[in-house]
């Protein structure tokens, strides 16, 4: 039996200039309750799409309540889920109209032949699956991220996401974001893509955060993995990809969780919203810190 670890983000857009201490205690609630299923058993699939959905839902990240309209002020929605014990994955992209678009992923991972469906396919195949819809779009989304730097003329980083490993030693990552102000319609970041975004196997599991066009160009996410598979630790491997991204003059984070526990996020961003549950059962949150 593995002892369980997880760590999950709020996204890479903090700036030092805004308070955060309302995602501070939703994070810390949302590890607090994560731990409490991981005791019980849970799947590390099932905890990483249930923590992601109590992020969507809060509306203080730039995912699910929280999004922003693009140019032409629709709502469009982008999430991921890789299971690395089965390398399965499942994703949607520009989702309209649903609340939770991490639930939408694990329906196309479970109930589909295919890894993502986009736009009006992907809401066709939620209504179709009693995906719960939204109703009035104005009462419902929270614009959270107004004020940081994930609005116009930067790129998004507003993602939310979360890695697990549960007791049976299984990996799981998961990420979810809504866009920003003033993106083009039908821009697809990261987020959504495995290997560019999301990606776990039996080695690690990872989320990122940033400006998604540079991490779809390196694959991430995947490379982040792989190069934990090839013999560099997590530290390392992490590192590496985020000064790539910084090499190519993109900036954002992002965490990850390896076989053995070991628990990591960086960033080059001014900070990087995060809360973790490390083996030993010990609880921490971080707005700025490294």
């Amino acid at each position: 039996m593995a002892r369980p670890a997880l760590i999950l983000h709020g996204g890479a857009g903090a700036r030092r200039e805004r308070n955060y201490d309302a995602e501070v205690v939703q994070m810390r609630q949302v590890v607090e309750a994560m731990k409490a299923r991981l005791d019980a058993g849970a799947s590390a699939v099932d905890v990483a799409v249930e923590a992601v959905v109590m992020l969507e839902d809060s509306g203080l990240y730039v995912a699910g309540r929280g999004a922003s309209p693009n140019l032409a002020g629709a709502y469009e929605l982008d999430a991921s889920l890789m299971d690395g014990s089965s390398g399965k994955a499942g994703a949607v992209a520009a989702l309209q109209g649903f609340r939770n678009p991490v639930v939408a992923a694990r329906a196309v991972m479970d109930r589909t032949p295919h890894v993502m469906l986009a736009g009006e396919g992907a809401a066709l195949f939620a209504h179709d699956q009693g995906l719960e819809p939204i109703g009035d779009e104005e009462v419902w989304f929270t614009r959270a991220g107004q004020g940081e730097d994930n609005h116009p003329p930067a790129l998004s980083h507003g993602t939310v996401g979360c890695c697990v490993l549960d007791s049976q030693g299984r990996l799981a990552a998961a990420t979810s974001t809504a866009g920003v102000f003033g993106k083009m319609p039908g821009r697809v970041g990261d987020t959504p893509i495995p290997a560019a975004g999301t990606w776990a196997d039996d080695c690690a599991a990872v989320s990122c955060t940033g400006q998604g066009e540079y991490f779809i160009r390196i694959a991430a996410a995947a490379r982040t993995a792989w190069g934990v598979a090839a013999g560099q630790t997590l530290a390392q491997a992490s590192q590496a990809t985020i000064d790539r991204i910084g090499g190519l003059g993109g900036d954002g984070g992002l965490i990850a969780l390896d076989r053995d526990g070991n628990i990591v996020a960086p960033f080059n961003s001014q900070g990087m919203k995060r809360a973790w549950l490390t083996t030993d059962g010990e609880v921490g949150v971080e707005v700025f810190g490294r």
